[in-house]
């Protein structure tokens, strides 16, 4: 891919304008970032709108963008289109039963999941093991996010690896990084939370313009979906373009098995017990589908993809499907924009993941076992420590 120096231009203005807002967000409804539930969790102050962006920015990552529709892509509606169900399964339950575990928390001063198991179940070992798989589940997706942004840089031209001192060194990566945990040390969830409420607006603007623009492009939807069912034609052991009866159960089951997990990680716990009240829960329970409608259109992407016949760069695979085809329906400026949404999309759930991971390290594991006395601003200074946050990036 060759440098393109009006989406990287783009790129760039939009990316110093969320850095700038991830620093001032510090203070945003201004509390004592010494403090546990302050820093960790916002001072449970977020009202209705806040945690719906919150929460989207959260659960909808830039990662899920880009590999859905390659799923979409490379091996069709089994692999793909499992993600639009599941993420609609699980509200009636968010409804019913977090409403309740908010309530708890709060008055409990529950800041993890893994506080709420040591008191209900009284058992410091289960509470360890909670504590445990949520940091070890949450690595691999921070990761996932980081991916992200390297496929959109590389979709720009830009190196991904650059060689320093005989190593090959993701410059730009480690640069995003270093913005995040900046960040992310001086304001807290504030950050994400803040960040979040740019880069929603940005997915929804780039979401109309593929809905209004590439369907027009290819005269209409049939193309599009009789391009994806030629592939599966040609390709019946390893694309269908339609979910097969043989594979109905696999699919079924893929979708609520995904649905049951997604509140179990601990940054979407996060998000929750960020909220001001039940009734914010409650209505973001009913309101969060509106992202699964979005996930649905950016799902056909893939299917897009085809009917461009784009090929995959970098060495990305089909992941690099999506950008490709950005990168021939739509302008440099328009890419760069698209691109910069996808990026500021992976470092909103990177941050929020790293603050739900250090709050189970420091309550559940620092000072249950190593410091039982730590006050709050010693748990605080913790948390936000830079080499546990480097740690869990790598």
């Amino acid at each position: 891919m060759k440098l393109d120096a009006t989406a990287i231009t783009v790129f760039i203005f939009f990316f110093v304008v969320v850095t700038v807002l991830g620093f001032f967000a510090a203070r945003w409804r201004q509390g004592d970032l010494n403090l546990l539930h302050e820093w960790g969790l916002a001072g449970r102050r977020f009202g209705t709108v806040v945690t719906w962006f919150l929460l989207g920015g959260d659960l909808y990552t830039a990662y899920t963008f880009i590999a859905i529709p390659a799923a979409m892509y490379g091996a069709g509606a089994v692999s793909g289109f499992f993600a639009i169900p599941y993420t609609v399964l699980i509200y009636p339950l968010v409804f019913v039963l977090m409403p309740r575990f908010w309530t708890i928390c709060k008055q409990r001063g529950y800041v993890t999941a893994s506080d709420f198991v040591k008191d209900r179940f009284g058992s410091k070992s289960l509470a360890l093991a909670i504590a445990f798989t949520g940091i070890l589940a949450t690595m691999p997706y921070i990761a996932l996010q980081m991916y992200g942004i390297q496929i959109s840089l590389a979709a720009m031209g830009i190196p991904i690896t650059v060689p320093l001192l005989g190593f090959q060194v993701d410059v730009p990566l480690l640069i995003a990084f270093v913005i995040l945990a900046a960040y992310t040390y001086t304001s807290g969830l504030r950050a994400p939370a803040m960040i979040a409420l740019v880069k929603d607006v940005m997915i929804f603007i780039v979401l109309f313009a593929i809905i209004a623009i590439i369907p027009t492009h290819f005269h209409g939807f049939g193309p599009i979906f009789d391009a994806a069912h030629q592939k599966a034609l040609a390709n019946p052991k390893t694309f269908s373009d339609i979910i097969p009866a043989n594979q109905a159960i696999a699919y079924s089951t893929l979708a609520l098995g995904s649905a049951l997990a997604l509140f179990l990680y601990p940054h979407s716990l996060t998000g929750v017990l960020s909220s001001n009240s039940t009734k914010v829960v409650k209505r973001n329970a009913a309101l969060l589908p509106i992202y699964s409608l979005m996930l649905g259109f950016l799902a056909l992407l893939g299917y897009m993809a085809i009917a461009q016949k784009v090929k995959p760069f970098g060495g990305f695979g089909n992941n690099s499907a999506v950008p490709a085809l950005i990168n021939a329906i739509f302008p440099s400026w328009f890419a760069g924009f698209t691109f910069a949404a996808l990026s500021i999309g992976a470092l909103v759930p990177a941050a929020v993941m790293s603050i739900a991971a250090a709050n189970l390290f420091t309550r559940n594991i620092y000072k249950e076992y190593f410091r039982p006395a730590a006050s709050d601003h010693e748990e605080a200074r913790q948390r936000k420590s830079p080499h546990w946050s480097l740690n869990l990036a790598r």
